[in-house]
């Protein structure tokens, strides 16, 4: 009966469609089914937090996702709003019920065979400028774990050679020092010989054009997928996707994640603590694909 008046509150006061009257109408039935079949004397207004909480824990044995079982619980807290409106309930105990919280999804990376594989140098004519300047780039990216417009604002005097370290300007106009190692340094003199050699400089910019402007996003998204689409399957070939693979990397041969945090500029360990679980998975895919009783 409860549930009948609030659908037809929110049909004729609220104007909800068809199909979302149908929803919040099978979800609130078959929570009511729920705590029913626990004890045939609970009412809507004899109910606590805690039966809440045992439904969407069984919702997820099920196999509910988390992005599910919330749009339920959203459909039974507007249901108990409605009921304290109309002093039909005394308390709302869905009130301090939170709900699951959704899973994220382990960021893409490339192996490292195929990063080496990219950054062969018998796959570039190095002679050429725009080559030599792609190949460096995507050096850096991997060596560093930089976003793309920290690549894009690095400007001359923010590459210490000497030093073997860049200085980057992060989110929220943050500076961060980030080191490198003889590999890239190596490429990246290499490569500011060639451009002081013939570019004719019109920005300060460390990365140039050819007309000796300062790179755009879209140009060096352009260039880093077409090169990394040559030799991997992945779906993303992003610049993001680099410093996913750097982050990975670094992990994998014994970073602590504070100082992967520190390279990569994360303001806490939550975003970095992803890479952990990214790492895990390879070590469950060697298991299953190297144990003899898998």
């Amino acid at each position: 009966m409860l549930v009948e008046q609030f659908l037809n509150y929110l049909k004729s006061e609220r104007n909800y469609s068809v199909k979302t009257l149908d929803a919040y109408g099978k979800d609130l039935r078959e929570f009511e089914s729920f705590f029913r079949n626990l004890d045939s004397h609970l009412e809507w207004n004899t109910l606590d937090s805690d039966i809440i909480r045992d439904w969407m824990e069984m919702m997820m044995d099920k196999g509910n996702i988390a992005t599910s079982v919330n749009r339920r619980l959203s459909a039974l807290r507007s249901f108990y709003r409605f009921l304290l409106s109309r002093n039909l309930v005394d308390v709302d105990p869905a009130h301090c019920v939170s709900g699951p919280k959704k899973k994220r999804s382990l960021p893409s990376f490339f192996r490292e065979s195929e990063m080496d594989d990219v950054l062969d140098e018998s796959r570039w004519e190095i002679g050429e400028y725009d080559q030599l300047r792609i190949r460096t780039i995507l050096l850096l990216f991997y060596s560093t774990g930089i976003r793309i417009a920290e690549l894009i604002c690095l400007d001359d005097d923010k590459v210490d050679f000497d030093a073997s370290q860049i200085k980057v300007l992060g989110k929220r106009n943050k500076e961060r020092i980030v080191p490198f190692g003889t590999d890239l340094k190596d490429a990246l003199y290499n490569y500011k010989s060639m451009r002081d050699e013939i570019i004719l400089r019109k920005s300060k910019a460390f990365f140039l054009t050819k007309k000796g402007f300062r790179l755009t996003d879209a140009l060096v998204r352009k260039e880093v997928k077409d090169k990394l689409s040559l030799v991997t399957t992945l779906k993303k070939h992003s610049p993001h996707v680099l410093r996913h693979t750097f982050a990975t990397a670094m992990l994998n041969h014994g970073a602590g994640l504070e100082s992967v945090k520190k390279i990569l500029g994360h303001e806490s360990l939550n975003a970095t603590e992803i890479y952990t679980h990214t790492t895990f998975e390879q070590l469950k895919n060697v298991y299953k694909s190297a144990h003899p009783r898998d």
